[in-house]
């Protein structure tokens, strides 16, 4: 198995990369908003690094040691042509329907949640696959300062 990225390196990247980030620790994950100035109370999210299970968010096995899982909030577009059109919203507790595994490492899926709105997860995703989601990271940061710009306004 491929040595996967580390949280911290993928925090630097982030931060190092894009502007107008506010970063909120809470509900068991790192939730990067684009939000700058703080204009917004939060902003408008584009990605979230999760390290436990939550209340309704078990399918990924989060508890295991040292599993950690990136997600990241794709235009449908991309999601479309990634995984083709996003399955129906789950049962609260659920997760969507597929044929995804998403407990297995370094795999690209839709989020196992959220999925539903066009998210995407890895989990403890390998050097090479994270450059491969860099352009889905701008994906979904550019969706989100678009978004911002729409809230702001309104």
């Amino acid at each position: 198995m491929p040595t996967a990225i580390s949280i911290d390196d993928i925090h630097a990247y982030i931060t190092q990369t894009y502007v107008g980030l506010n970063i909120i620790d809470s509900w068991g994950e790192q939730t990067y908003f684009y939000n700058p100035g703080k204009a917004l109370k939060r902003g408008t999210y584009f990605m979230t690094i999760k390290e436990k299970n939550g209340d309704h968010d078990k399918a990924s096995d989060l508890d295991r040691e040292e599993v950690f899982r990136l997600n990241i909030g794709l235009p449908k577009p991309r999601f479309i042509k990634l995984f083709g059109s996003p399955p129906k919203r789950p049962a609260k507790g659920q997760a969507i329907e597929g044929k995804w595994h998403f407990a297995k490492l370094n795999l690209l899926t839709p989020h196992p949640v959220y999925g539903w709105m066009s998210w995407v997860s890895v989990l403890n995703p390998s050097h090479q696959l994270f450059e491969q989601c860099k352009p889905l990271i701008e994906e979904a940061y550019e969706k989100a300062v678009a978004g911002f710009n729409k809230r702001l306004n309104a």
